[in-house]
């Protein structure tokens, strides 16, 4: 397995190697000591999502400490989207995507203060979550996956958006609360 830094600070891709043969293949998606070097620390809840093709989910962060999280695609294949969110980050504001997927195996270390979301890319697709803190949902935030300041270019026609998602805030709403928290 490597580690690749990614252009928003502090995010990390681990790919792993797959090892293939007759059978199929095998290989590693999580290595504590891997994780551990790079200072990726604990994990208390694992999540899974399925979704339909086009669909997409998000953009989420957390307030407060924000929240921690490894994902990867398990089965098909997503457009992940992360969003620097960190007041005196020096990437702040910058987007960045992803694609994960069933092929490669990478798993996305997204540190706290990012927003993130992903676009289904094919008919179904499996996403794994593994959250390093309880969820409280009195820290969720959203942004508009459409949101025409972040201008996020999604790859497919969007089918299929929540109504929490298609109701969440803009940028500019959630920059004017970040300006007032401490």
């Amino acid at each position: 397995m490597h580690v690749e830094q990614a252009g928003i600070d502090g995010v990390l891709l681990f790919v792993p190697t797959p090892h293939r043969d007759d059978r199929g293949l095998f290989t590693r998606t999580f290595d504590l000591a891997i994780a551990e070097k790079h200072g990726v620390g604990d994990f208390l809840q694992d999540s899974q999502s399925r979704s339909r093709q086009g669909t997409i989910r998000g953009m989420h962060g957390r307030s407060g400490r924000g929240e921690a999280k490894l994902v990867r695609c398990a089965r098909g294949a997503v457009h992940d989207v992360l969003v620097d969110a960190r007041p005196g980050s020096p990437t702040f504001g910058r987007i960045e995507s992803f694609r994960l997927d069933d092929e490669t195996f990478a798993t996305l270390y997204v540190p706290p203060g990012l927003l993130h979301g992903f676009q289904a890319l094919t008919e179904q697709a499996d996403v794994c979550y593994r959250i390093d803190r309880e969820h409280d949902p009195a820290e969720d935030l959203a942004v508009r996956y459409d949101d025409a300041d972040l201008a996020i270019a999604w790859p497919q026609p969007v089918t299929v958006v929540s109504p929490r998602d298609a109701g969440a805030g803009s940028w500019a709403s959630l920059l004017t609360t970040l300006e007032r928290s401490p």
